[in-house]
């Protein structure tokens, strides 16, 4: 009995080491300073999304996070489409995160996503957004 209550209790201890040593959370840039920037430095333009990169600038507010935004233009469409697009894309972000060295943490990102990619499915959008990211690391 209590070996069973010892040995769960490790492994609810190691699943939460694990969870906090892989989750990474996306960190929005909040001033005006911030974006203006970060436009100015790297770009890559695609027909679905634009991408801008600088180096860290600034630290976030912990060393796993990723700092990156997600803007949408009002000409788009409505909210709920440029919405949609937006967690399209934050989807997208989320998953090259869990693949190793897809996105580099050295770099402070926004993406600009386009009307293009309400339509597009995820599949094809992930590596037009991987191999975007992967140009910033060279």
């Amino acid at each position: 009995m209590a070996e069973s209550l010892l040995r769960e209790e490790e492994l609810k201890v190691e699943k939460q080491f694990q969870h906090s040593k892989s989750m990474v959370k996306l960190e929005s840039l909040k001033k005006s300073y911030q974006f203006k920037k970060v436009l100015k430095q790297k770009k890559v333009h695609t027909e679905y999304f634009s991408l801008f990169a600088a180096k860290n600038f600034y630290k976030p507010k912990s060393n796993s996070n990723l700092l990156i935004s997600f803007v949408m233009k009002k000409k788009i469409g409505i909210a709920v489409k440029r919405n949609r697009i937006k967690r399209k894309l934050k989807a997208i972000v989320q998953k090259l995160i869990k693949k190793r060295g897809a996105i580099s943490r050295d770099y402070t990102y926004i993406v600009f996503g386009k009307s293009n990619a309400f339509a597009q499915k995820q599949n094809v959008l992930l590596p037009l957004m991987e191999k975007s990211f992967s140009k910033f690391k060279k």
